[in-house]
């Protein structure tokens, strides 16, 4: 089988970072890489594979700490929902008021908008837009599975009490981009342990 998924458990607040790789063409997307760029790295090499992007479901300091040090390391794209750009910006400031450090602001190489499909490292990925715990949230979905980031918990949903937060938003997104989905598709979200779409539908109390 040539399709690989991991995760990986990063930074201080344990954000799951999903690797994607192709054993064809020996490359790796990530997703979300909150922190413990050694240990990513890591896990990619031992895998015999190459970081060439980074693509992210939304932009808070806990999902974006890993990010320029696997720039620095790998020379990888940075993408991200262009309405996330000020979180990314702000990232170090969002971070302190937390008691946490923050490393360089990562370089973001394209403003993602909704809807694209990806074509990258020999994998398909479609954007999803499910704006409400960010503006710019974001649901990356591949062929039997789909990151949802803080958008959608097992049993939960995302804060929507930070800036840019919207719950009737939250709401809907995940009502009409993500209830539409198959039932049996496997949601990893970016904390916490994985659901599916039809476990959610039928048993999360928020809906």
């Amino acid at each position: 089988m040539s399709f690989i998924h991991k995760i990986v458990e990063s930074g201080p607040l344990q954000v799951n970072c999903q690797i994607l790789g192709n054993q064809k063409s020996g490359q790796a997307v990530v997703m979300d890489p909150g922190g413990d760029a050694d240990i990513i790295l890591e896990r990619l090499a031992r895998l015999n594979l190459k970081l060439t992007h980074i693509v992210n479901t939304h932009g808070h300091f806990d999902h974006i700490g890993g990010v320029a040090q696997l720039q620095k390391v790998t020379g990888c794209e940075f993408w991200i929902h262009t309405a996330d750009r000020f979180l990314v910006e702000g990232a170090a400031k969002h971070a302190n008021s937390w008691g946490l450090p923050f490393g360089p602001i990562p370089n973001i190489t394209r403003e993602l908008q909704g809807g694209e499909i990806l074509e990258i490292a020999g994998l398909r990925i479609e954007v999803i837009p499910t704006p409400g715990h960010t503006p710019g949230g974001v649901c990356l979905l591949w062929t039997g599975g789909m990151a949802v980031g803080d958008t959608l918990f097992a049993g939960s949903i995302g804060r929507t009490d930070l800036p840019g937060g919207n719950h009737k938003q939250l709401i809907t997104s995940v009502r009409k981009n993500i209830f539409t989905l198959p039932d049996e598709l496997d949601c990893y979200p970016g904390h916490g342990p994985a659901t599916t779409v039809g476990e959610e539908r039928q048993h999360n109390p928020f809906f």
